[in-house]
């Protein structure tokens, strides 16, 4: 099943036209969330950033569309779907209405929300090795539209595949001034001694927000300084460790990048404080 513009209908009955914006030109954003026996994670943050998305990109935003609207309509399709006892990730897509070439006839939207099961309902550490490696093939332009979860993820697509290709668990971005910005589905951590360290928005990278709730955590520890600055991928070489982080697994730690192996004690210390504060919410 999935929540059409408020519709629950099952997934085969439902179905976009040929003519969508979002499948034409790329012209939608999308929102990535976990949810946990009903309870939405970090809502009001992926609720503002939607919103802010949604004015960046000149979408007319519905008067109906308020933070409990919204959340009701994911509510609404977990308890259809009977995983109301379940964690779940969900997805709200949120498109122009066609019309139009580039330059669009309307500025309305429509909204799909899906959802899948998962496995954990809190987040657990990967004890697996997990290999990385530059992705080098294109880059990413620093700038507005990069921090936003649009539809155009094509580099990210073809990233995943060469990563595959290479037997690598994951690959990291580059922008155009050849700074580490990203990996292909995360945020990115690097930690040198007591310096915690993630590239700014300036830079290009997305403005995760589980990327907020790190570094809201890390500011809170009086052991570590935080940094927003361009990370060089001659850092990667000299750091202590390196991890990424993402609102479906949470914090995820690199064991390795080429040659160079890291530790993983930070990240076990950042996951206690993080579940602490899923808890606490």
């Amino acid at each position: 099943m999935v929540n059409y513009n408020g519709n629950i209908m099952e997934k085969d009955v439902a179905s976009l036209s040929i003519d969508n914006r979002g499948f034409t030109y790329g012209d939608a954003l999308f929102e990535t969330l976990k949810v946990s026996h009903q309870k939405v994670l970090f809502w009001e943050d992926h609720y503002f950033r939607l919103m802010g998305s949604m004015r960046i990109l000149r979408m007319e935003i519905p008067m109906y569309f308020t933070l409990e609207f919204l959340e009701a309509e994911v509510l609404k399709l977990i308890d259809a779907k009977q995983q109301t006892q379940q964690t779940v990730r969900v997805k709200i897509l949120v498109s122009r209405k066609q019309g139009g070439l580039y330059a669009p006839i309307t500025n309305d939207v429509n909204y799909v929300i899906t959802s899948q099961v998962l496995q954990n309902d809190f987040y657990t550490l990967n004890d697996s090795d997990y290999r990385v490696d530059l992705y080098k093939d294109h880059y990413i332009a620093p700038g507005l539209l990069s921090t936003l979860k649009t539809n155009n993820k094509v580099l990210n697509v073809i990233g995943s595949i060469y990563a595959k290709e290479n037997q690598l668990d994951n690959c990291l971005i580059l922008n155009t001034n050849k700074s580490v910005v990203e990996a292909l589905n995360a945020n990115v951590f690097v930690v040198k001694g007591t310096v915690i360290k993630t590239a700014p928005l300036s830079d290009g990278c997305l403005k995760g927000v589980m990327r907020k709730q790190i570094m809201d955590i890390i500011k809170l520890m009086p052991e570590f300084s935080l940094e927003e600055a361009s990370i060089s991928p001659f850092e990667l070489q000299k750091a202590d460790e390196v991890f990424l982080t993402n609102v479906i697994f949470g914090i995820l730690p690199i064991t390795q990048y080429r040659k160079k192996i890291f530790t993983k004690e930070v990240s076990k210390n950042l996951l206690a404080k993080l579940n602490l504060k899923v808890r606490l919410s």
